[in-house]
């Protein structure tokens, strides 16, 4: 199983909490930043704005850390815990590709669908703001960029917390619970929440125990990798708002913030009425079953697994 997957490597004490922080620590330092200090957030992104027009090189630059998070990420696991980097992704003897591709062209598709229908209800919400050259720049910039921060991510929070709650607690929920609130937690200073309200922290908990979900039924960040690279990179490229944490040259923006529509398709929608249905094609396609054994059952000990431990790829 997935999270049985982290007695392949070292897990000693000072190693998990080592690599734990490091990895938050500049995301720990910013929530308290923005949520407890005197800081205007939009005022900041204003005046970062004014000082550099290019919304592609400011894409880049709030992305690009994540390039040297992921890889340090990367080297934690693999030096630090001596364990490869197909058991941090998947129970399975490979990383399935096609996985990643079925769930990023589902949540792209669905994800279309959707705004469509946003845009039929109220057709003033968003207007097209379609600049060729920055717009072509940009998708080439999220296909670079993008699998590095989702990717920090979902192996950070689906891969290495999920699998090292799980072997110390000794069942499931608890580690789907808790990474999907720290997910939910980590996007609190986003400007998205200071705009819309505190409502948005049921999106990205909610997102994190989609993204839970998926890897524990699927045993496996396949599906997650797909889904969450598809939100993003429509989130990016398909329409953005001035509040949004990435103000981009999408193709449509948003020119309407009234909380009772933004709530509706933003984050109640997707909730109760598109994660469910994504999630029965999933089960659907890959035949999940013994729903409650693999999202509450216990965890085996590393002697009751019987996993050996493995050179590191």
């Amino acid at each position: 199983m997935f999270i049985q997957q982290a007695y392949k490597g070292d897990n000693a004490n000072w190693k998990v909490i080592l690599t734990s922080i490091l990895m938050l620590a500049i995301f720990v330092a910013n929530i308290i930043y923005v949520l407890f200090g005197d800081v205007d957030t939009a005022k900041e992104m204003e005046q970062m704005y004014q000082q550099v027009s290019s919304k592609n090189f400011w894409f880049v630059a709030n992305l690009s850390f994540f390039v040297f998070l992921l890889l340090m990420l990367f080297g934690l696991v693999i030096y630090l815990h001596k364990r490869s980097l197909i058991s941090l992704t998947t129970a399975r003897n490979k990383v399935d590709l096609k996985r990643i591709a079925f769930s990023f062209g589902l949540v792209l598709f669905i994800g279309i669908a959707a705004f469509a229908v946003e845009c039929y209800l109220y057709p003033g919400m968003v207007v097209l703001d379609f600049k060729p050259v920055s717009f072509f720049i940009l998708i080439i910039l999220s296909l670079l960029l993008f699998p590095f921060q989702i990717g920090f991510e979902e192996y950070l929070f689906r891969g290495y917390f999920m699998q090292q709650l799980g072997i110390i607690a000794k069942n499931r929920w608890f580690p789907l619970i808790l990474t999907s609130v720290s997910f939910g937690l980590l996007h609190s200073a986003n400007p998205e929440v200071a705009t819309m309200g505190g409502i948005t922290m049921i999106f990205y908990v909610g997102t994190g125990l989609l993204l839970g979900i998926m890897t524990l039924m699927d045993e496996g960040l396949e599906l997650a990798l797909g889904f969450h690279f598809a939100n993003n990179f429509l989130a990016a490229t398909l329409a953005t708002a001035e509040y949004s944490a990435l103000r981009t040259d999408s193709l449509f923006k948003y020119v309407e913030t009234q909380e009772s529509t933004t709530s509706f398709f933003q984050i109640l929608i997707p909730i109760l009425i598109m994660y469910p249905i994504i999630l029965i094609i999933f089960a659907k396609k890959y035949k999940w079953n013994n729903w409650k054994e693999k999202l509450f059952g216990r965890v085996p000990s590393a002697s009751e697994t019987r996993i050996v431990t493995e050179a590191p790829s």
